[in-house]
């Protein structure tokens, strides 16, 4: 563990520095004492180099170059060491530059409450001042081990409302040199022999009030292999043995940051919530992709509702890390129900529809998670189902796949009233056909509040809940 910062807030900053720093030594033996010893030396030079005038951050998408060391000296010298650090954001480039040079910030959605993130490049001065003098070489004969890398510094730190930008990133600078005391750990931890496993910084947002948390995991190495030290991360912050928290697949998506593979996560966040008499809402937990008609090249216009929904499920299950297999295609899923009996072999290719039922076998088949199926004789009883649902999503807070005649919906939490009864679901449309446009998508209602008029009264409905496997 490097650092935790809260995050519960949407004030302030998130400073974020990053940075390859060269890692390199010569082994003049194998022996294993010797050896740890030189690495570890290495390891000080890096942190005196960090804790050096010469160590400099510039800010990425702008003009400002700080030099931490030289009593936090900044240029452009219109931002002084005194100003709020939230001042930086005004000279990152945006699309937009006024005719006196300053950057705006970058324009966030309206909507937005992620914080803001300033993003920091992690450089070395090679110009050194004073007298120079001449280079003298030397050769030296001799049979050594030449160790070199690169170390992916990755630190993270938040800052606070009115925090000055002299205060905040001497805090970045004590945070940067603890996290290389936990690089060395972790390469001395895990050195094979003479094969040198780069020490991987990860941030994973922790539920409230433990925040951010920076951990160091030996690169290449499987979470399987990595089972105690996430044993002792769990016990350490006091986190239950049924959750997976610090798996790869839980590392904290910066908000600055595209997904590579284009699809909207979490749309729903952006939504106001229904005010009800005496109400709580509750919602699924974690993030899930939205997967919906048209996507990945493939026309599923009028029959892949509840395969869209469906992946949509297993990409919940893949990025809170139960799972590491990528997201079903339509073809896959169909695979899977005529490997476990429930289709002939003609069903692959088909444009034939699934159900719930369908569902819940091709969840148990490709991701080994169970489902409870919740049936509803007529659209009018689902608004009896609130304690039901609303214990699901506080339990187990997944998302639920529903359908009904032909239609198929995924529900995403519900806003329910135990002395009225009154209710709201969360749906998330899969009939969808347009871009991955957030605001297209909750404006037009693909990703809504909507009421109990949203079903059909006399139709009837089963719904897949799927569960959690208990794992960490």
């Amino acid at each position: 563990m490097v650092v935790t910062d809260s995050l519960s807030s949407d004030r302030g900053t998130i400073l974020r520095v990053r940075g390859p720093l060269e890692f390199k030594c010569h082994l003049a033996s194998t022996d294993a004492r010797l050896m740890l010893k030189v690495i570890s030396r290495t390891f000080e030079t890096l942190q005196s180099q960090v804790k050096s005038e010469s160590c400099v951050l510039t800010v990425c998408d702008s003009p400002v170059i700080i030099w931490p060391n030289k009593g936090v000296f900044i240029t452009p010298e219109e931002i002084t060491p005194n100003a709020p650090c939230e001042d930086i954001l005004k000279w990152i480039q945006s699309d937009e530059q006024d005719p006196a040079g300053m950057r705006s910030a970058k324009k966030k959605s309206k909507k937005s409450s992620a914080p803001s993130v300033i993003n920091l490049r992690l450089m070395m001065e090679a110009t050194k001042t004073g007298p120079l003098s001449a280079p003298i070489l030397s050769r030296t004969v001799q049979k050594s081990l030449f160790l070199s890398t690169s170390f992916p510094v990755d630190c993270v730190v938040r800052t606070t409302v009115n925090e000055t930008i002299k205060d905040a990133f001497e805090r970045l600078l004590k945070a940067l040199t603890h996290q290389l005391c936990e690089m060395e750990k972790a390469t001395l931890q895990h050195m094979n022999g003479t094969t040198l496993l780069v020490p991987e910084p990860l941030h994973f947002l922790l539920p409230d009030p433990k925040g951010l948390v920076t951990v160091v995991y030996p690169e290449g190495v499987p979470d399987s292999q990595l089972e105690a030290q996430r044993k002792e991360l769990h016990q350490q912050f006091e986190l239950p043995d049924d959750r997976p928290y610090f798996r790869r697949a839980n590392t904290y998506h910066f908000p600055n940051e595209p997904y590579k593979d284009g699809y909207l996560r979490n749309p729903h966040l952006v939504l106001t919530h229904p005010t009800l008499d005496n109400g709580k809402v509750y919602l699924v937990q974690g993030t899930y992709s939205y997967h919906h008609y048209m996507q990945d090249h493939m026309n599923d216009n009028g029959w892949g509702c509840a395969y869209r929904s469906l992946q949509t499920i297993c990409s919940w299950f893949q990025q809170q890390g139960y799972v590491e297999r990528a997201v079903p295609s339509h073809k896959e899923i169909q695979q899977a129900l005529v490997d476990v009996g429930d289709k002939k072999g003609s069903f692959v290719g088909s444009r034939q529809w699934i159900g719930s039922i369908e569902v819940q076998a091709v969840l148990n088949q490709l991701l080994g998670v169970t489902s409870r199926i919740m049936f509803v004789s007529q659209g009018s009883e689902l608004a009896s189902k609130g304690r039901e649902l609303a214990n699901h999503f506080l339990t187990e807070g997944t998302p639920i796949m529903i359908g009904g005649g032909v239609l198929a919906h995924t529900i995403l939490g519900v806003a329910w009233s135990e002395t009225s009864g009154q209710i709201r679901y969360l749906i998330l449309d899969p009939h969808y056909t347009g871009a991955e446009d957030l605001q297209v998508v909750t404006d037009k209602g693909w990703c809504g509040w909507k009421g109990a008029d949203f079903w059909d009264q006399t139709a009837y409905y089963n719904l897949c809940l799927p569960l959690r496997p208990k794992v960490f």
